[in-house]
């Protein structure tokens, strides 16, 4: 027993030398942002320092993003927040992009009813109507402190767009691996791609239409951006395709407050977005099913420890079902009934995991319900707290890294490609295996499914965890990894969020696990159940905040450039 706890002890060891950066959380008495942007996380700060609350600076945050990490930070995109106040208030905000009136069912489909490839990810068709402006500033306006002025709030953002900020090594890297992609359209090409020389560390990034149109939302708020310049300069960009998004999609585009996903585990209260994001009800749904199996160990003998061949068997058949539920009943609940009754009831819960086998794998195929999503794995997620314990977790996105490549002339901004995540047709996964069905068909104002899931987990009805992540169809698994990696295995946030992921997702049929993050002979024993096991780079890029009576904890994960800043 001795000689196998060392070797423990030696793993653990091994993988905290391979998942560097801080060994410990960053420490914050009055206030915490984390996010995977330095300026942004500073941006956060000095809004707190300033008297502002946790909304306040997570809108600051999110606008600041629109700037220093242009990938998937934005204002031509959409997200969600999440935010539990310390007076037990709690609001889920959507702003999720939609379909442009000129949408419909069949519009990636070529005249044989085959999909046309690109169509959904590359071009102008690609972007829906952006919600992000919309929805930051009706958290601002609705629950902001009332002690920061929508100037004060971009004037940070402005002035790093405008006078430019000093570019990271990782941002640098990230202009020059994706030069091809941004060279497309005119506009990308000019102001993110050089020709002399690639993007190097330290070289000053300026983008002085950005700064104008932002400029425009302080002075009008969300007549600066869904009116007046800005819109007539996007509806410009989608006429020289002969048109798409139009002036009546711009002013009829509406963030919506939306009913908390709510669930509770090991002690712990659960809140999440609910759809058009997936994430909280499958989070839910599967913490519910992991009660269930750990019920089973007083029958059985299941080793739920940290990544062994039983824990990692347990979340790979439990994901699998709930991506086969996701795919066959989640979708805009403005236009399909969800059964979210059914999705987040314990009982159900006990029917699909009582169909796990710990002696052998299950065949997706053997598993019901399916049909198409796309995600791609950029977006980016930031958690706030302030000083009197409210907590905002957000997560947004353009889609791919660089949306659909296309820049609004004039503007400065990248516009998404989410119409990609609708499913252009049934039963056709996407480039990431995800599928859908009805549920998440194309019609006009429709907003696609998401995987996005900002989080906010409560201790004795207080915030404790604030967490989230990128990583596209991985966002739903790393989140529920994150959280039982600190109610179960006891780990602080740091440990949480950089420790060793896996991931599966009911189609296709395999366990995707990170390099180092799977001992050989825990692998081998997974074959031997008859799982496919597939090695593959960084599973999402998560980051979180943990509460206790000594303050606050902030986690980057190692994985990238999170930043956390404490005050």
């Amino acid at each position: 027993m001795k000689h196998k706890t060392t070797l423990i002890n030696l793993i653990f060891l091994f993988i905290s030398t391979v998942y560097p950066s801080h060994p410990l959380p960053v420490f914050g008495k009055n206030g915490m942002v984390v996010s995977t942007s330095l300026q942004a996380s500073e941006v956060g700060i000095e809004i707190l320092k300033k008297g502002g609350n946790a909304v306040d600076a997570a809108v600051a945050v999110g606008f600041a993003l629109a700037v220093t990490s242009s990938s998937n930070g934005n204002i031509g995109g959409g997200g969600f927040m999440v935010t539990r106040f310390a007076d037990g208030k709690t609001f889920t905000l959507d702003y999720r992009e939609m379909a442009p009136a000129a949408a419909h069912r069949d519009m990636y489909l070529d005249e044989n009813g085959d999909v046309i490839k690109g169509k959904s990810l590359f071009g102008h068709f690609a972007s829906g109507v952006p919600g992000s402006v919309d929805g930051l500033l009706k958290a601002w306006r609705d629950h902001g402190s009332g002690n920061i002025s929508l100037k004060q709030l971009l004037a940070p953002a402005i002035k790093l767009a405008e006078r430019g900020f000093d570019l990271s090594y990782y941002e640098a890297d990230r202009f020059n691996r994706n030069k091809d992609r941004l060279s497309q359209h005119p506009e990308t090409k000019r102001i993110f791609t050089r020709d002399d020389r690639e993007w190097e560390l330290g070289d000053m990034f300026k983008q002085k239409d950005l700064a104008k149109t932002l400029k425009r939302i302080s002075i009008k708020g969300r007549d600066g951006f869904y009116k007046g310049k800005t819109a007539d300069l996007i509806v410009a960009e989608m006429e020289t395709v002969g048109g798409w998004i139009t002036h009546e999609d711009l002013e009829n585009y509406e963030s919506k407050y939306r009913e908390p996903v709510q669930g509770s585990f090991q002690g712990y209260d659960v809140i999440s977005m609910g759809p058009p994001s997936s994430g909280g009800v499958l989070l839910v749904h599967m913490l519910n099913m992991v009660n269930e199996i750990q019920s089973r160990t007083t029958d059985i003998p299941i080793d739920m420890s940290f990544n062994s061949s039983d824990y990692i068997h347990a979340l790979t058949e439990i994901e699998r079902r709930a991506y086969a539920d996701r795919a066959e009943h989640l979708g805009d609940a403005d236009f399909w009934d969800v059964p979210m009754d059914m999705l987040l009831s314990p009982s159900y819960a006990k029917k699909r995991a009582a169909t796990i086998d710990f002696s052998k794998a299950s065949k997706s195929t053997d598993i019901h319900h399916g049909g198409p999503q796309k995600e791609s794995e950029e977006t980016t997620h930031y958690s706030v707290v302030d000083k009197d314990g409210n907590a905002v977790s957000v997560t947004t996105t353009i889609n791919w890294g660089y949306g659909n490549g296309v820049t609004v002339t004039g503007a400065g901004f990248l516009l998404n490609n989410e119409m990609d995540d609708f499913s252009s047709k049934p039963g056709v996964p996407n480039v990431f295996g995800l599928v859908g069905n009805e549920a998440n068909a194309i019609e006009p104002k429709k907003r696609p499914l998401s995987s996005m899931t900002p989080t906010i987990v409560l201790k004795d009805k207080k915030p404790y965890l604030i967490l989230g992540t990128t990583g596209g169809s991985t966002i739903i698994t790393t989140v529920f990894q994150n959280l039982l990696n600190v109610a179960l295995h006891d780990m602080d946030i740091k440990e949480a969020v950089s420790s060793p992921r896996v991931h599966s997702q009911w189609l296709p049929d395999m366990v995707f696990y990170e390099k180092y993050g799977l001992s050989s002979d825990v692998v081998e024993n997974l074959k031997a159940r008859g799982h496919d096991m597939k090695l593959r780079g960084d599973i999402g890029e998560a980051n979180g905040i943990m509460i206790n009576e000594k303050g606050y904890w902030g986690g980057a994960d190692s994985r990238g450039e999170n930043t956390a800043i404490g005050y």
